[in-house]
């Protein structure tokens, strides 16, 4: 295989450009004339004059931009590997033999080029030194043109004579100018197309980085794991960054060559979610089971027909995918294209109930492939930023959703949500002091129990102290009334005699009853089944003062006039309060910082 030339000084943006056609009409000749480069990598595919696998050359064009050419299989049993090479090139160099014509591989190859919706091209006709390219050239651009290229120029060439190659640069140079700019700050997707070891340096990958920018350093998701970029090279030349579009081989830092295969991605951080469902619209029905091409990914999928042309797809590997992403099903069986698809939706709801796809389709009828950020908020309701970063979204104020701690939420459900958080306060029963912090989340259904406080600020309800009540309300204690007025007079007269349980309960105060004359400043409970007055502990320690100090748990029961069971979790409860000290086992003394 001869040296590549030496590496192009990259002043201007890089453009890839897969070929297409037919097998043995000449793309990896017209693509050595081109670039002086070898692009078939093989020795199987040099002996057997076929490309089997991806190739890539470059070159600069006579304006000094620089053009990368994937070199793809022609031959039909090599689709998948045609697939993964033009997946991700946003333009195409499509080539007949004017000595052949249009053949079977021609169709194939369009059909995949129209499935995955590329819109930019070039017409080659080769082999122009041994036949007239006229009838090649017509035939080929009537189906150029009913394809997603639409119109195209056409430069009739020879790889063997050079015939038409400085128009065909030409060509190509008018053909880059056309190409959109491509997004440098947005997540990567670099789509793995080959992956091998280098000695001294380990795993190295390659693939065609659409958008966004690689840095040497830099941590990536490959499938559950991390990985961290050890090196670059771009156009056979070292580098420390490389932007989009690009080929790029990636250098990845304890790697095994085993660990990352054709078809696997590295991605940014925290900004994918792989998914093994999504809805798609389909340029063609089909209803078998099928292999989906994206990128340079080959996953089996199950179809599921939704409706009119959209479907949902069940992969068998889950792939990181968007809305808006292009792909094909392709039917191994008869190796040909089954059928284009835009992916709509890449985190779908399910589809449980009877008539639930029929509804599905009609809520994708008007989708695009762009996400929006109200559609998305309002059918789930409710959605953390980082996952609808993940779907594509770059979430802003926009008319009909809000942000909520770290939460999109749509108008439609925080109203919804308001409107049941104060039907379930109003229900509380009397003797509550109205919801839980976690009771309401339940009722209402609350993703998050962040989203609580402000929710209730909005509705106009109080969310003190780990409760939902109406402002300035007090639990009603309701029949129990009259039996705590009778306790409170009872403590009155003898302030540490608290009732015994059995006398609570003739009384009809439980538990419950307890709890809402304790939150309504009725009554004060220590250890559970001791009541005294809310001013109980304050008459104590006016009487614990006076004793000569310190003194003993006999003390100050004999001082207060009360039982053992009063004055141990009375006594307690001044500690914990720091109104007394514990010196040890049996004595106490009243703290210097008593009230």
């Amino acid at each position: 295989m001869p040296s590549p030339p030496p590496p192009i000084a990259r002043r201007n943006p890089l453009h890839v450009v897969a070929t297409a056609g037919h097998v043995d009409h000449g793309k990896s000749t017209l693509v050595r004339a081109l670039t002086g480069m070898e692009p078939d990598r093989w020795a199987e595919e040099r002996r057997r004059g076929m490309t089997i696998d991806l190739g890539y050359a470059w070159t600069a064009l006579p304006s000094g931009e620089v053009v990368a050419f994937v070199d793809v299989p022609g031959h039909q049993r090599f689709l998948g590997n045609m697939l993964a090479g033009v997946g991700p090139a946003p333009a195409v160099l499509f080539v007949v033999a004017a000595d052949e014509g249009w053949r079977r591989q021609s169709h194939e190859h369009l059909a995949a080029v129209d499935a995955l919706g590329v819109r930019h091209g070039v017409l080659a006709v080769t082999r122009s030194d041994l036949a007239d390219p006229a009838p090649a050239t017509a035939e080929a651009l009537r189906h150029l043109t009913a394809s997603s290229l639409g119109e195209v120029p056409t430069v009739a060439v020879s790889g063997a004579t050079g015939i038409g190659l400085g128009e065909l640069r030409d060509a190509l140079d008018a053909l880059v100018a056309r190409l959109p700019p491509p997004e440098l700050d947005v997540p990567v997707r670099l789509w793995v197309d080959r992956s091998f070891t280098v000695r001294g340096a380990g795993t190295v990958v390659t693939g065609t980085l659409g958008a966004g920018r690689l840095r040497i350093g830099e941590t990536l998701q490959l499938g559950q794991r991390t990985v961290r970029v050890r090196g670059l090279q771009q156009m056979g030349s070292p580098t420390d960054e490389v932007t989009a579009v690009a080929r790029v081989a990636v250098n990845l830092r304890d790697v095994d060559r085993d660990e990352v295969r054709r078809g696997d991605a590295l991605l940014t951080l925290d900004s994918w979610r792989s998914t093994a469902a999504v809805d798609v619209r389909l340029t063609r029905e089909v209803t078998e089971r099928l292999v989906l091409h994206v990128g340079s990914a080959a996953v089996p999928v199950r179809v599921r027909p939704l409706g009119g042309d959209t479907a949902r797809l069940l992969l068998d590997v889950p792939l990181p995918l968007r809305a808006g992403d292009r792909g094909l099903l392709r039917d191994p069986a008869a190796q040909s294209v089954a059928s284009g698809l835009t992916v709509l939706d890449a985190d779908p709801p399910s589809l449980r109930r009877r008539g639930a796809a029929a509804a599905r389709a009609d809520a994708l009828r008007p989708a695009t492939g762009r996400p929006d950020l109200v559609t998305e908020v309002t059918r789930r309701g409710a959605a953390r930023e980082e996952d609808l970063r993940a779907l594509g979204l770059s979430p802003a104020a926009a008319p009909g959703v809000r942000q909520v701690e770290g939460w999109w939420v749509a108008d439609s459900t925080w109203v919804a949500w308001s409107e049941t958080l104060v039907r379930a306060v109003d229900a509380t029963p009397p003797l509550d002091d109205g919801l839980s912090g976690e009771a309401a989340r339940r009722v209402v259904g609350l993703p998050d129990l962040r989203l609580l406080a402000p929710l209730a600020l909005d509705a106009g309800l109080d969310s003190s102290a780990g409760r939902v009540r109406r402002p300035g309300s007090r639990p009603s204690l309701g029949r129990a009334e009259g039996s705590v007025a009778e306790v409170e007079a009872l403590l009155r007269q003898h302030p540490f005699a608290a009732p015994e349980v059995p006398d609570l309960a003739r009384l009809g105060l439980g538990p419950r009853e307890l709890a809402a004359a304790e939150s309504a400043g009725r009554l004060l409970r220590l250890g559970g089944d001791v009541v005294l007055l809310p001013d109980g502990p304050a008459r104590a320690m006016r009487t614990l003062a006076a004793l000569e100090q310190p003194f003993t748990l006999s003390a100050a029961r004999s001082a207060l006039g009360t039982t053992r069971r009063v004055a141990v979790p009375l006594l307690e409860h001044l500690d914990h309060r720091g109104w007394t000290e514990r010196l040890d086992g049996s004595l106490r003394r009243v703290s210097r910082s008593q009230p």
